[in-house]
């Protein structure tokens, strides 16, 4: 077996996924890619980082899919010209096979990149989720808003996490047949859920 290892992470809105995608990096020693790759796309196509994050999986799609303004990083002004949701997707696409061609071992959050590297070996696609109550109170632990609005950005993030993977991949988002592994973190708790992956991806890729 050579040395590459990849997992995705795909979560629920509040589930606790990113944490322990962040925690499978460390123990794998793995580059972590989450919000980076819109560095990254940004970097390589010339476009601004702050236009790749409002258009992103969790705020921008379906907002405007055909026609963008793009900012440009060398100019002070928005650069008028058509721009699709497609070819940014493209981009980001491109920016997710970098950097998984530039380091044996990574963990991606989001972002279909479970898609986009379909093809590599030693790969793990997992789903995180959660109880809707278990990840408001998440949600009002980490934002300090009520229950009501809580509830209100799990449901508008879920949603459009849900058509940008359904989308693009032509698969369901959350969706056991669409993953190697779909866990529960709430059964377990984020660290014993963890270690729990951890285990089979040890066990899987003889590790």
């Amino acid at each position: 077996m050579d040395n590459e290892l990849i997992i995705n992470v795909g979560r629920q809105l509040g589930s606790g996924g990113r944490a322990i995608a962040e925690m499978l990096a460390k123990r794998f020693n793995c580059q972590f890619y989450d919000k980076e790759i819109l560095n990254i796309a940004a970097k390589e196509s010339g476009f601004s980082e702050k236009f790749f994050e409002q258009n992103d999986e969790q705020k921008g799609f379906f907002k405007s899919l055909y026609n963008f303004r793009l900012p440009m990083m060398s100019e002070d002004h928005f650069y008028n010209n058509t721009f699709s949701q497609e070819s940014l997707y493209q981009l980001q696409s491109e920016a997710i096979m970098e950097a998984a061609n530039k380091s044996s071992r990574c963990v991606f959050v989001g972002r279909t990149a479970d898609y986009i590297l379909r093809e590599k070996k030693n790969i793990l696609n997992i789903f995180i989720t959660a109880p809707i109550n278990k990840r408001i109170e998440n949600i009002i632990q980490r934002t300090a808003c009520t229950k009501e609005k809580a509830k209100n950005i799990i449901e508008k993030g879920d949603e459009i996490r849900s058509k940008y993977y359904n989308y693009y991949t032509g698969k369901e988002w959350g969706h056991a047949t669409s993953y190697d592994l779909c866990i529960d973190a709430s059964v377990l708790g984020i660290e014993e859920s963890a270690n729990i992956i951890a285990i089979l991806i040890k066990k899987r890729f003889q590790l």
